[in-house]
């Protein structure tokens, strides 16, 4: 059993280490270094032993499964109980569907102060029947175990409080949004990686002039990949030498149809690259970006693409509504309409003029509004304001300009 930490202890539960690795880069290590003893519970996974090493955190396997699995889920509520009670943290910070709501029951059993549930999507808002019932009910457990629910965009928010799964006192959304804001200085890119991006184009049989619309994410129904690929086919009539690049991994949860998968496999103008860490030289590679998802919490990748320059065309989608200024940084269409996406995207293609002020509107908005100091501070206020005062932090205020 743990003894108490001289530090304020930060517990972070998120299903699998990946949405760590991802969405909480250097986070972890900000929070450490000011002052927080800082501690992230995953199921194991290579993912979660990595961001022991990058972020230089403490690390708790506990296996998860991201589907509904009552045995399972029994199992991994014990195992976080038990996990609570012996690290005795004074937050604990718990995100993702299942996360969320394991973490937040465990949080309350095992009696620890500060309970905070980061809302980062709505998983039941394209769910129906029974399965979406269990999300509302497992929404409004964590909800009723959290003393904050942390919403990642207002529209998530509101989305909240419309089906009344929380209090409107209790939700709270940190800065302009997002959950971690984005580290802009990566998406500027050297010549030396621009020459890089060129060289990716090559390797993918794209000429150097060709345009090209871009999509990065999860390759699944709910992404709006039907639609992205029926598009793409209206637009290519007219404009023969367009190419679809899609970056990212089909996957089996929510699959997409398999027309539509052997569509694009067999589409000489289509790219799959499958999961790439290196998303930024892709960015580079794109006339815009794609984004008909018909769900979001706050999308980090179509603020990559506006720190890249890129407008974006996405649905009006909770999430994606607050991270594309319709008319300004990009252009927003009617979820499922394929004909007003594909004119959207027409619009790009057809006015460069248009292309560089939205890009560049975009680029000027998230280095204002979501680099990842604006959150992190915003959220290090969150938890300072609910640590009594002999548990609060010390460190230096200059660690808070560290990007990882």
């Amino acid at each position: 059993m743990q003894t108490e930490s001289p530090r304020p202890r930060l517990v972070y539960v998120t299903t699998h280490g990946v949405s760590a690795l991802g969405l909480m880069r250097g986070q972890l290590a900000l929070m450490r270094e000011r002052g927080f003893e800082v501690i992230v519970i995953a199921s194991p996974s290579a993912e979660l032993d990595a961001v022991a090493v990058r972020e230089d955190v403490q690390t708790v396997g506990i296996p998860m499964e991201r589907e509904i699995s009552p045995l399972a889920d029994i199992r991994s509520l014990f195992h976080l109980i038990r996990a609570l009670r012996d690290l005795k943290p004074d937050i604990v910070n718990a995100g993702t569907p299942k996360a969320g709501v394991l973490g937040m029951l465990a949080a309350l059993v095992a009696r620890v102060p500060a309970r905070l549930y980061t809302l980062r999507g709505l998983r039941l808002e394209t769910t129906r029947g029974i399965k979406a019932f269990i999300l509302s009910w497992a929404e409004r457990a964590a909800a009723f175990c959290a003393q904050r629910v942390i919403c990642v965009s207002h529209s998530l928010r509101e989305a909240y409080l419309k089906r009344r799964l929380a209090g409107a006192k209790k939700c709270v959304v940190l800065a302009s949004g997002s959950s971690n804001g984005v580290n802009v200085r990566r998406f500027q890119l050297t010549d030396a990686q621009r020459v890089e991006a060129r060289a990716l184009r090559d390797r993918h049989g794209i000429p150097a002039d060709a345009p090209v619309v871009g999509f990065v994410g999860r390759l699944t129904r709910d992404k709006g990949i039907v639609e992205l690929y029926d598009a793409f086919k209206q637009l290519k009539a007219d404009f023969p030498e367009l190419h679809l690049v899609l970056v990212g991994d089909f996957e089996t949860g929510d699959p997409v149809p398999p027309k539509t998968v052997s569509g694009l496999q067999c589409d000489p103008n289509v790219t799959v690259t499958g999961f790439v860490s290196n998303t930024e030289l892709y960015y580079e590679c794109m006339t815009l970006l794609a984004f008909p998802s018909y769900r979001e919490g706050f999308p980090n990748v179509p603020l990559e693409a506006a720190a890249s320059g890129l407008p974006v065309v996405g649905f009006n989608a909770t999430g994606t509504v607050d991270a594309v200024v319709d008319g300004t940084t990009g252009t927003i269409v009617p979820c499922g309409d394929t004909s007003a996406l594909a004119a959207a995207i027409r619009r790009y293609l057809t006015d460069d003029l248009l292309k560089f002020r939205h890009g560049d509107a975009g680029r000027q908005r998230v280095a204002r509004e979501f680099r990842n100091e604006t959150v992190w501070n915003a959220l290090i206020d969150l938890y300072v304001s609910v640590l009594p005062a002999n548990r609060r932090p010390e460190a230096p205020d200059s660690a808070a300009t560290k990007v990882a």
